[in-house]
């Protein structure tokens, strides 16, 4: 199983977004900085992994750092953390997102689609 994560990340917060592989939103979250909104996103995955063991779960995050506790702790669950240049996004946004107007809520869910797309291993 796979899940795709897009986290804006803020200084004090970080809004996430869980997806599934085909891109169906499962949750979307604000969690606070620290090991509170860490525990919290590590549950909110457990929530949505279904009947899968821990061990069959991928999940790819894309963020917008690649530096700091949050991302260490990320890393350190096994996760697949992907440093998404916010340059980066905005294209994929243009491309993608009929509006082409920049939202938190859209570059958010541009995270998971364009991580889904980067090459594993």
């Amino acid at each position: 199983m796979l899940l795709l994560i897009g986290d804006d990340w803020a200084e004090d917060h970080h809004d996430v977004e869980v997806m599934d592989v085909g891109g169906r939103r499962l949750v979307k979250a604000r969690l606070p900085e620290g090991v509170a909104g860490m525990a919290r996103l590590h549950a909110l995955i457990a929530e949505h992994s279904g009947d899968a063991d821990v061990e069959d779960v991928e999940v790819r995050v894309g963020i917008e750092t690649d530096r700091g506790p949050w991302v260490a702790a990320l890393v350190a669950a096994g996760y697949t953390v992907f440093a998404v240049n916010p340059l980066s996004v905005a294209r994929f946004r243009d491309r993608h997102v009929v509006s082409g107007a920049k939202s938190d809520a859209g570059t958010r869910m541009c995270w998971p689609t364009w991580s889904a797309l980067m090459p594993t291993g």
